[in-house]
């Protein structure tokens, strides 16, 4: 016999994240399917508690969810708090530590040390492998606007979440101009939303894809102004820039939103920094005057939208989120969605052969 799953919306410990993986709506929808669902106090999130209460949802005070009986699925967005050192539950969040990442050695372990498990939402993929849910485009999108605002002078900081209108008429109020802006990865959902961005700031920007990085024409990359990265690869490939570029006489590239932030992965196609920026500092300098060359790389951009980058992601993870049934087995009644993720996790964890480290 099947059991409903158990979903608990933990509180994010990030100060500047202010989405929700599900939002009230969906959450009702949740229910009334008979999954249980318990939400979080958290006065960050764009969406009031009284809401998920009114859709029939638990509530519990934020941080809770350490507490959250064992078969409960911690539902989540961004990082985890450093403790506790073991995680029992099985956790569904962007953990990004499938590509080497600074600090993934250590969160797989404390899942081993616990008994818990990882489903990675940025894992989470249909038979073709492509992600049944994501945040792309509204990443591209604020990315793509945050880089046009700055090179007018109009980007003040910090930053503040804000909403798609107000947005688009900041882009509006000084349309056009000379500048040249290339979006790589444009045929991806983060590069749709760039694209459309630039076409509201009047701007048409040259698109690459596939078939223009597979041999990159790096004098045409230097020679736009404002570059926007929008891919996201799982194997290292050859780098869209190098420190080398930066210095190169002819560069008249001065502005690179990456909107991938893969930064401290093998993966990183733009190694050129080894440091994000944020809502305090959003934009860094990585070369000076006379040639200047400012980076945006902000890990959490669609928060800065968070309403309707929400919407846009519950209303494709929340179908996917009612196949968490479970019966006699761990994974009895799931989709291959999640047992995917649970495979991908179970395969990075086990011991290699002559590895004696505990995980």
């Amino acid at each position: 016999m099947l059991d409903s799953p158990h979903l608990w919306m933990r509180h994010e410990v990030r100060p500047t994240e202010r989405r929700a993986p599900v939002v009230p709506e969906d959450a009702a929808a949740l229910v009334r399917q008979g999954v249980r669902v318990t939400v979080e106090d958290s006065g960050r999130r764009a969406f009031p508690l009284a809401d998920y209460a009114a859709a029939g949802c638990a509530t519990a005070p934020g941080g809770s969810w350490t507490d959250a009986p064992r078969d409960a699925y911690v539902l989540g967005l961004k990082e985890l708090p450093e403790g506790p050192a073991a995680l029992r539950h099985r956790h569904i969040y962007f953990a990004h530590a499938y590509k080497g990442q600074t600090g993934a050695d250590a969160l797989l372990g404390r899942f081993g040390a616990g008994g818990g498990a990882l489903l990675d939402l940025e894992h989470l993929t249909d038979d073709t492998g492509r992600r049944v849910a994501a945040f792309g485009y509204w990443a591209g999108y604020v990315g793509a606007a945050l880089a046009v605002l700055h090179r007018r002078g109009r980007l003040t900081a910090p930053l503040t979440p804000t909403d798609r209108p107000a947005l688009d008429a900041l882009l509006a109020a000084d349309p056009g101009g000379d500048t040249k802006a290339l979006v790589i990865g444009a045929l991806g959902r983060s590069g749709r939303g760039a694209c459309d961005a630039l076409e509201r700031a009047g701007l048409d920007p040259t698109r690459w894809d596939v078939a223009e990085t597979r041999e990159l024409d790096r004098p045409a990359l230097l020679a736009h102004d404002l570059l926007v990265n929008t891919v996201l690869t799982t194997r290292p490939i050859p780098p869209f820039l190098t420190p080398a570029d930066l210095d190169e006489p002819t560069r008249r590239l001065s502005t690179v939103s990456d909107v991938t932030c893969d930064v401290t992965s093998e993966c990183n196609v733009l190694p050129v920094y080894d440091t994000t920026t944020d809502w305090t500092t959003p934009v860094r300098a990585l070369r000076a005057a006379p040639a200047p060359l400012d980076l945006i790389a902000i890990d959490n951009l669609p928060s800065l939208l968070p309403v309707e980058a929400s919407r846009a992601f519950s209303a494709e993870l929340t179908p996917h989120l009612a196949r968490l049934t479970h019966g006699g087995g761990p994974t009895d009644g799931w989709s291959p969605v999640w047992a995917r993720a649970l495979r991908l996790f179970e395969t990075t964890t086990a011991p290699s052969e002559g590895d004696t480290r505990v995980r």
